[in-house]
Formats: structure tokens, sequence, C-alpha cells
């Protein structure tokens, strides 16, 4: 299953940035010689793949938690939901500068309520960052009634969280919700009875790899 995707390959929060960097490239190989604007084009190849932004097959598994994320998994435990206030199983998402940096939606939900928290920005690899750092969270109501917190976190280079939703809309797994630029990371709070899949030390892919499964009720 794949979802409408309107910008493939580049995202759209990277034209700008892509453009600036080809236009600079240009620029000093037309004034200064084809050598010395060798490092600018280097410059747009990082660009390029730093805002690379690929569809994704998304599972069909109506239960399955996929990755909001490129990254590696860097926790998986219980711990306490800062914003439902509540025991969940948590996973989290530490995504460097070399990863796909666009977030999607980790389960078929409605987004109930959306929270920003400004803070500091520290590693986001640290559990620290958790709390500390710069933060958007997505409360999403699954149609099964089960609950799920997408914390959006910014990082020690990252300093733009981007979200594109607010209380209402209506996600799909693997569907685009945001962006985060350089380094970050994203937390995931599932209800206590979700069953993870991802291990600590795991490389996932947004809208590909299953995290978890939500518990079957009724």
């Amino acid at each position: 299953m794949r979802p409408p995707y309107p910008h493939p390959v580049v995202a759209r929060e990277g034209w700008p940035f892509l453009g600036g960097a080809v236009a600079a490239a240009l620029l000093v190989g037309f004034f200064a010689g084809a050598w010395w604007s060798v490092p600018l084009w280097l410059v747009t190849l990082f660009v390029l793949q730093f805002f690379r932004d690929p569809a994704r097959s998304v599972p069909d598994d109506p239960r399955a938690v996929v990755s909001p994320a490129d990254g590696r998994i860097v926790a998986v435990e219980k711990a306490r939901d800062p914003f439902l206030e509540r025991d969940a199983l948590k996973i989290s998402v530490f995504m460097n500068v070399f990863n796909v940096h666009s977030n999607r939606a980790p389960v078929d939900g409605t987004v109930r309520e959306r929270w920003y928290r400004p803070g500091r920005f520290v590693n986001a690899a640290l559990d620290k960052a958790s709390t500390e750092n710069e933060r958007n969270a997505l409360w999403l109501q699954t149609r099964g009634g089960a609950d799920v917190t997408c914390v959006q976190i910014a990082g020690l280079i990252a300093r733009r969280i981007l979200c594109y939703v607010g209380a209402g809309a209506e996600l799909t797994r693997g569907q685009r919700f945001g962006f985060i630029r350089f380094g970050s990371r994203v937390d995931l709070y599932l209800p206590i009875d979700a069953r993870a899949v991802a291990a600590i030390g795991d490389k996932v892919y947004a809208a590909e790899s299953v995290l978890a499964r939500l518990a079957e009720h009724g």
C-alpha cells in the first residue's frame, strides 16, 4: 500500500536549500573557475541526500505500528507518557544527519491533540532529550480506541521542527505529517499492552519497519 505522495525523491522543505546550493556552485564556477566550485557541489550533494524523501511501501497489518522515522532504535522500555499521563511502552528512533528526516504517521488514527514544548538542544541520542529538548507531540487515537503519542524532538544540530497537522486531522499509517531538519529523534508512547517488535540497535525505515503491534481488544 502506498499513500498519496505529491513530493517524490526530494522533500518540499529541501528545495530552497537545494536551489541555493546549486546557484552558489554555478556562480562560483562561472566567476572563479570549476575547481573553486567543487566544495559547493559537495555541499549540494549533502543537501540532496539529506532532503531525499522516497515513497515507501506500508504494511497492511491493521495492528502494526510503523516507524515514524528512519534511523536507529535507541529505547524500548516501559515509561511514563508525559503528555497523556499514563504508563506506556516507549520506543525511540534516533536520526543522524544521513537519515531521511521526513516523519510519517505510525498508525491509522485521528489527531486528538497537538502540543509544542520549547526546550534545549542536547544530543538527541541521549535519554534526557525526551524531556529537555524542544519537541512537538501528536496524540493519535485509532478506530479501535488505542492512544498513541508521537513526539518529534529537536537534536544537537536540529533547530527546526515542522508539523503540518493539528487536532481533528485524519492520518493513515505511513502518511507524511512533518519534517525535522538535521539530527533528531522521534519518541512513540504506545498502550502498555502493545507488543514490541523492534529492539535496541535495530535500523528502521519510516512507514515500512514495524516497531510494535497493538493488542487486539474485543
